[in-house]
């Protein structure tokens, strides 16, 4: 199953509030580091998202065009 850009974003959100109340440095900079990893991957997910949604209505615009063409 495909993830959505909510769920990458609220991962990246969990990872960076345990980032937050770290006490350690090194668990600290464990927690930004797939925070950003999480964050890339909700900003790729709506890349995706938005490139489907734009191939989709040049599908759909390409077949009205033929659609009208054959009349």
């Amino acid at each position: 199953m495909a993830q959505t850009y909510e769920f990458y974003a609220e991962r990246a959100a969990a990872a960076t509030a345990a980032a937050d109340k770290a006490q350690l440095a090194n668990v600290r900079e464990r927690e930004m580091r797939a925070a950003k990893t999480w964050t890339d991957l909700a900003n790729q997910a709506r890349r995706v998202t938005l490139q489907r949604e734009k191939t989709e209505r040049e599908k759909a615009a390409a077949r009205v065009a033929a659609e009208a063409g054959e009349d």
